[in-house]
């Protein structure tokens, strides 16, 4: 699985849970949030363009950063 880098527009712990239930609903993915950094570490096999619109889903901007 590939590991893709977002930067979430994150301030506080209800943002962070906002992402952790849109990915959550998504499936098939292993994700990390740095809160204080407002990253997203998202490994999945989907299509970048997927997981940008899913983070979007969220209410917050997004950025992707690339694979790391």
């Amino acid at each position: 699985m590939t590991k893709h880098e977002f930067e979430v527009e994150m301030t506080c712990e209800g943002c962070s849970g906002a992402v952790t239930r849109v990915l959550n609903k998504l499936g098939d993915v292993k994700f990390e949030i740095d809160l204080p950094k407002k990253l997203v570490w998202i490994e999945s096999d989907r299509d970048v363009d997927v997981l940008l619109e899913t983070l979007k889903k969220c209410g917050k901007e997004v950025k992707y950063n690339g694979t790391k």
